[in-house]
């Protein structure tokens, strides 16, 4: 299966970042835009896995233990990698220290079972829309300009989960494999 590792966001965010993707879709025609339902913080992308190795990342997983509950705000917006000739408009996540350890640890788990480690810094983010050919949006940019500190809410962070990910023309469907900490 194709699978990535995230924390699934509550209703009202995924409302919250319809309601932005549709404020900046006049601003630009060409992009494709992510479903806001399925919309997530991913922690770890792992690609096809098999059974096996499903019941690897499980087990290790499972050792990460129970989770202190941590606030996470989404707030402003950006292009990866840059405005000029984005690939990605995302939505900005805010959270503290403890996002980051989380990540962390996952990606360690990961590596040790034998999950290349990523070769960027962790950057947490809410994929919004993405670009077939990245070149400049100038209204787009100035749109995501005028509400770079807008806060779209907040929640606790408290349970991550393992995801299936099955593409299909419509657009990828995400089902949740398997919720930590058990």
């Amino acid at each position: 299966m194709r699978a990535f590792i995230a924390i699934d966001l509550p209703e009202p965010l995924h409302a919250a970042l319809a309601d932005a993707q549709q404020s900046f879709r006049g601003a630009c025609r060409d992009a494709r835009w992510t479903r806001p339902e399925g919309i997530h913080l991913t922690l770890k992308f792992l690609g096809e896995i098999s059974d096996a190795q499903t019941k690897q990342v499980v087990e290790a997983l499972a050792q990460i233990g129970a989770l202190a509950p941590f606030p996470v705000e989404v707030k402003g917006f950006g292009f990866f990698p840059h405005a000029h000739r984005p690939r990605v408009l995302w939505a900005g996540v805010a959270a503290q220290p403890a996002l980051a350890e989380l990540a962390a640890n996952v990606e360690s788990r990961m590596e040790k079972i034998g999950f290349a480690r990523e070769d960027r810094a962790f950057s947490p983010h809410l994929t919004l829309a993405r670009f077939q050919v990245p070149r400049a949006q100038p209204a787009l940019e100035a749109a995501v300009a005028g509400r770079a500190t807008v806060s779209l809410g907040k929640f606790e962070a408290s349970e991550f989960f393992l995801f299936e990910s099955k593409l299909s023309p419509q657009g990828a469907q995400y089902r949740k494999v398997m919720r930590f900490p058990r």
